[in-house]
C-alpha cells in the first residue's frame, strides 16, 4: 500500500495521463496492425472469410505479390506521384510563403483563402478536378479548344498518359497551401534583427536567403517533406474517386491496389500483405525522419 501511494505521490502520476492516449493507440491503432499482419500470414479469401481455421500461408502472399506486375506497376505510380507531386508544391509553398511573409495590406486576408483548397474535403477536390478533367464537359478541354490549342477534346483521366497528370495536379492544388502555411510558420520564427545586421554588413537579399534564411529553415523544410511524403505516398481517396486506379491500372497506388484486391477480388491476404509493404515503407520514413532530428538536437 506504501508503494502505491509513492507511486501516486511523485512524477509517476503523470503516467495516468498518459494512459487514456495508450489505451487509445493500443485498440484502435496497435490492434488493426497486429491483425493485418496475422491476416497476411494466412490464406483468407471469400470461402475461408469465417472459417474458425484459416489456412497458414506464411510468407507466400507476399512472394506473390512481388511477383505481381500490377503491385510493381502500383510500387512505381507511388513513387511517381509522391516525388511529382512533393517537388512542385514545395517549390511554389515556399515562393508563396516568402512572398506573404512580406508586409503589405492584404498579405494576411489572401494567405487565409489560398488555406481554403488544403480544408476543402478530399473527396469534393477530387470532383471538382474529375470535371475540370472530363472528356466532354471538362472546363480544361473547353479552355483549349477555344483558345485553338486542341481541335479534338482529350480524354485526360481515361488515357493511361494524361491519368497520372491529372491526378497530381489536383494533389499539388491541395498541398500548396499546406506547405506555404508551415514554412510561413517557420520564417515567422527567423528574427529580423538577423537581416539588419546582415544589410549593414553589406549582405544583398539573395546572399541573405542563402546564408540566413535556408540554414535557419532547415528543420521546417525537412519537416514539411517528411510529413508531405507521408501524406503523399498514403494517397487513396482522390485516386479512387478521379480513376479508381485505372486506366489500364496506370494509377494503381499501393492502397488503391490494397482496397482493389481486399474488396473488389477479394483477397483479403493479399490486400493485407500490399498494405503491409505501404507501411513499412513509411515506418523506415518516420524511423528516419526521428533520427535525423535527434541528431541535429
Amino acid at each position: 500500500m506504501k508503494k502505491v501511494k509513492q507511486f501516486f505521490k511523485y512524477d509517476n502520476v503523470g503516467l495516468l495521463f498518459v494512459l487514456p492516449a495508450f489505451l487509445y493507440m493500443l485498440v484502435f491503432v496497435g490492434y488493426p496492425i497486429v491483425s493485418n499482419i496475422i491476416l497476411s500470414l494466412q490464406d483468407v479469401t471469400m470461402r475461408t472469410l469465417t472459417a474458425p481455421d484459416k489456412p497458414f500461408a506464411g510468407l507466400k502472399n507476399y512472394i506473390d505479390i512481388f511477383h505481381d506486375k500490377v503491385f510493381v506497376t502500383s510500387v512505381f505510380n507511388t513513387l511517381i506521384f509522391t516525388v511529382a507531386c512533393l517537388v512542385v508544391q514545395f517549390l511554389i509553398g515556399f515562393l508563396l510563403a516568402l512572398y506573404f511573409n512580406q508586409n503589405f495590406k492584404i498579405s494576411k486576408p489572401v494567405r487565409g483563402l489560398l488555406m481554403m483548397p488544403w480544408m476543402i474535403p478530399i473527396t469534393v477536390t477530387a470532383l471538382m478536378f474529375k470535371f475540370i478533367f472530363g472528356t466532354d464537359v471538362g472546363i480544361l478541354n473547353y479552355i483549349l479548344r477555344s483558345l485553338g490549342v486542341i481541335r479534338e477534346n482529350i480524354e485526360w483521366l481515361t488515357t493511361p498518359g494524361t491519368a497520372m497528370f491529372g491526378i497530381v495536379c489536383a494533389n499539388i492544388w491541395i498541398g500548396i497551401p499546406f506547405n506555404m502555411i508551415l514554412i510561413s510558420t517557420g520564417l515567422t520564427t527567423i528574427p529580423k534583427e538577423l537581416y539588419e545586421s546582415a544589410s549593414i554588413d553589406g549582405a544583398n537579399k539573395v546572399q541573405s536567403f542563402f546564408r540566413i534564411t535556408l540554414p535557419l529553415l532547415k528543420p521546417t523544410v525537412e519537416s514539411v517533406l517528411i510529413l508531405g511524403f507521408i501524406y503523399t505516398f498514403k494517397v487513396f481517396d482522390l485516386v479512387y474517386v478521379m480513376t479508381s486506379g485505372g486506366p489500364v491500372n496506370s494509377t494503381h497506388m499501393l492502397s488503391t491496389y490494397s482496397y482493389k484486391l481486399s474488396f473488389e477480388m477479394f483477397k483479403y491476404s493479399k490486400g493485407s500483405a500490399v498494405a503491409n509493404v505501404l507501411l513499412a515503407i513509411l515506418l523506415v520514413v518516420g524511423i528516419f525522419y526521428i533520427r535525423a532530428t535527434k541528431e541535429e538536437e
